[in-house]
Parts: structure tokens; sequence; C-alpha cells
């Protein structure tokens, strides 16, 4: 079923979206940037809210999967998740290796749905403690720009 019949769909159920996130928890696991950007519809955003928002659902695969190159494990353990007028709210640890080095960052992320897929995903954390956590000196979101 394409991204359009999808969206044109009944509306999604909450029981729907808390599958639909918690799916997006399992790929980002199993580092399966393909199943994670699948999730996505087509013009979705993934946007870390200190920096400029990733658009559209190759960008978007681009980014984790380059990301990805140098974790070697990712575990969003999440402790609160709910649906509140139709956006879910995730509050979650972030846990990670990423090269070689061993880091964890408490986040909140906000999903926004259109039909049976993620439109928006917004990320909200400490910028510079993720960066520490992951050994970085320079920020990558910044160093093309």
């Amino acid at each position: 079923m394409t991204d359009t019949a999808l969206s044109a769909a009944a509306p999604v159920s909450d029981a729907r979206k808390i599958d639909i996130a918690t799916q997006m928890i399992a790929a980002w696991k199993a580092m399966d940037w393909d199943a994670a950007a699948a999730l996505f519809t087509e013009d979705g955003v993934l946007h870390s809210m200190m920096v400029d928002p990733i658009e559209g659902r190759d960008a978007i695969h681009k980014r984790i999967s380059g990301l990805g190159e140098l974790a070697t494990e990712i575990v969003l353990d999440v402790s609160n998740m709910g649906v509140i007028n139709g956006i879910v709210y995730m509050e979650r640890v972030d846990r990670f290796v990423y090269n070689g080095k061993t880091g964890a960052v408490p986040v909140t992320g906000v999903f926004e749905f259109e039909g049976d897929r993620i439109k928006v995903w917004r990320e909200y954390y400490d910028r510079n403690q993720l960066l520490g956590e992951m050994g970085v000196a320079t920020d990558f979101d910044h160093e093309t720009r």
C-alpha cells in the first residue's frame, strides 16, 4: 500500500500509534535503518530541536544510517510513553556504544502521525551532553554549515 493510500485511510488509533512508536524503538535497537526510515512519510521530518530538521524519508535514512555506522549498540530505554491529543510522547534514556565509547542521554521524543506513518519526530535533549557521551569533539550537525 502506498503512503498516499495509508494517509487517506481512517484515522489511526492511539494503540496503533503506540505500536508504530514501539516498532521505531525496535528498529533502533536492531540498527535497522531501512525499517526505521520506512516508518516515516515520504516527506517526514526528524527534528532534534537544537539543530535544523532533517526533511524527507531518504534524508532521514541517510542521517540515521550515517550516525549508526560508528555505533555498535543502541537502546532506547523507554520509561513512559502515551498519547495526548493524537500525539505520542516518549520519555526515555538513550543508551549506546558509539565509536567504542559507552554513553547515555535522557531524551523526550514526540511523534506526530499522518495515517499509518510518522510525519514529524521531534527530539528534546541536552545536545552538549549527547556529544560528550558520544566522545565527539565537534558537533557533526555543524561541520558542513
